[in-house]
């Protein structure tokens, strides 16, 4: 059985290098590992990320990176950060 980059993101544990605290539809959601971010990110259509496809593509690439590597998560918070503060949800 292999698994895909994208289950291993999904399911990792990793802590990311802050915790990001988000508004949305009235409740506050806390992103702390790099599956949480991963989860968040994915699970909103591509639709809602048209407008920000570059940079939501390099966040995607870069928490999968962390997901196999945790010295990566480093990059991997700033690229969700600059993801998060675009599209104005920080």
């Amino acid at each position: 059985m292999t698994v895909v980059a994208g289950d291993a993101a999904a399911a990792s544990d990793t802590p990311l290098r802050a915790t990001f605290k988000i508004n949305l539809n009235g409740q506050t959601v806390s992103i702390g590992t790099v599956g949480q971010a991963y989860r968040f990110i994915t699970s909103l259509g591509s639709i809602e990320w048209i407008e920000f496809r570059a940079l939501h593509a390099d966040a995607v690439n870069a928490l999968q990176r962390a997901a196999r590597n945790a010295m990566l998560t480093v990059q991997a918070t700033d690229a969700l950060r600059a993801l998060l503060a675009r599209a104005k949800l920080l």
